[in-house]
């Protein structure tokens, strides 16, 4: 899994018809701190996530399809969840 921060949504006059009625959004990825890492990468949305929202993200194929609800798609990215808050601890 990815942490993540929505830093976007597209537009499409087109998509593959397992994509409608979802979303497709620009996330970020980021550090626990907050700190970003990489480059922006577009995961479809399966939990109705906003732009600024700090986000989970499965990745690979099969799992991002299953949690979409979307087996056979052509999904890579799909966000599952929306993080109220990261904690750590130094154990």
């Amino acid at each position: 899994m990815i942490l993540a921060r929505v830093v976007g949504e597209v537009v499409a006059t087109q998509k593959h018809p397992s994509h409608e009625r979802r979303k497709i959004l620009m996330v970020q990825p980021v550090d626990p701190d907050g700190t970003e890492r990489g480059d922006a990468v577009l995961a479809l949305d399966a939990v109705d996530a906003g732009i600024g929202d700090r986000v989970l993200v499965v990745q690979e194929g099969y799992s991002a399809m299953t949690a979409a609800g979307r087996p056979g798609s052509p999904i890579d990215m799909t966000i599952v969840g929306v993080v109220d808050a990261v904690e750590m601890s130094e154990n």
